[in-house]
């Protein structure tokens, strides 16, 4: 999954984002579920952009008034 830029994300539609956000959380409980169990992270810096892209979600669904 790519993740997308803010102004990529203010054109998708409310739905579409309730949907993305739900497999952006789903996917930063497995990295943190693998780093938990000791195994590496595919990529040492993917928990980390999984957060920042969350947090833009929540802040762009909270300005359009979603939230």
């Amino acid at each position: 999954m790519t993740l997308p830029k803010p102004k990529e994300i203010r054109e998708m539609s409310p739905e579409e984002r309730a949907k993305n956000m739900v497999d952006l959380k789903e996917e930063l409980m497995r990295e943190r579920g693998m780093a938990a169990m000791g195994g590496a992270p595919t990529s040492p810096g993917k928990i980390r952009s999984l957060r920042r892209t969350i947090s833009r979600y929540i802040t762009i669904m909270k300005e359009e008034g979603e939230a």
